[in-house]
């Protein structure tokens, strides 16, 4: 497990810095161009192979499995990065659990921000800020874990939600300059559940009960019939994004992807 606050960025020079990007930028429009036209799988194994140090970031929610089984399948001592908010439902807790091993995942590593206790000791701040809560229990966290890493590998998908419209395979992250690789960007919905019962995988134990997007407990709520599946979450606030995909309070592209 690792214990986790704020993250520090590591110092350099501002003309290394700008090398060094410009060189993530030209990368990351190399590897969109070469694999367009190409599967999440190869595009998986294009992440783990030809992109540095990479991590494989899941909530274990409930469609993790598919991106967890084809990581799998290819290295099973990919660094998995689990963030425990402490506010996640029991369910998503045990399917973590019984989901890794069945996997036979290697590298795993629980993280938990070290500042709950500091900063929200009644565990109330979701009800008074949610984005200062995500910030707290999740965004914090994770740039934390990810120091180190060339980039990260995320299960977002172009039908999800208006502002992930527009996702290629290979994102330059602004403000980190790392690389953010989306295997399943050009799926639909039905690609997802064809995967799983093809691959015969084992569902989070709440999608039966009207969860189709899965977060902490007391911001999750199931969605009814023909609402968005991302409804659920957060619901009646102006807000669809816990914020691990945002640099700086922004939802941000870069190079070819802005």
């Amino acid at each position: 497990m690792l214990l986790l606050g704020k993250n520090t960025p590591a110092g350099g020079s501002p003309g290394a810095a700008l090398a060094t990007l410009e060189a993530r930028a030209e990368q990351v429009a190399a590897l969109n161009a070469r694999y367009r036209h190409h599967g999440a799988t190869e595009v998986m194994r294009a992440a783990l192979t030809e992109a540095g140090r990479i991590a494989l970031v899941s909530s274990f929610g409930a469609e993790s499995v598919v991106l967890l089984h084809m990581a799998a399948v290819i290295d099973r001592a990919v660094p998995v990065l689990f963030i425990d908010t402490e506010m996640l439902f029991t369910e998503t807790l045990v399917y973590q659990a019984e989901l890794s091993e069945r996997l036979g995942l290697r590298n795993l590593q629980i993280i938990r921000s070290a500042d709950i206790a500091r900063d929200d000791p009644d565990n109330t701040l979701h009800q008074r800020d949610t984005d200062a809560c995500c910030a707290l229990r999740k965004t914090r966290p994770l740039q934390a874990a990810l120091t180190g890493f060339d980039g990260w590998i995320t299960g977002r998908k172009r039908f999800q939600s208006g502002r992930r419209a527009a996702l290629d395979f290979f994102e330059l992250e602004d403000g980190t300059g790392r690389i953010k690789i989306n295997p399943l960007s050009h799926w639909a919905p039905e690609d997802v559940q064809t995967y799983i019962e093809e691959n015969r995988l084992p569902r989070h134990p709440l999608v039966a009960k009207g969860y189709p997007s899965i977060g902490c407990a007391p911001c999750t709520s199931p969605v009814k019939p023909g609402e968005d599946p991302r409804s659920g979450r957060w619901r009646g606030q102006q807000k669809d994004e816990c914020g691990i995909h945002f640099v700086n309070g922004k939802f941000v592209r870069t190079g070819a992807n802005a």
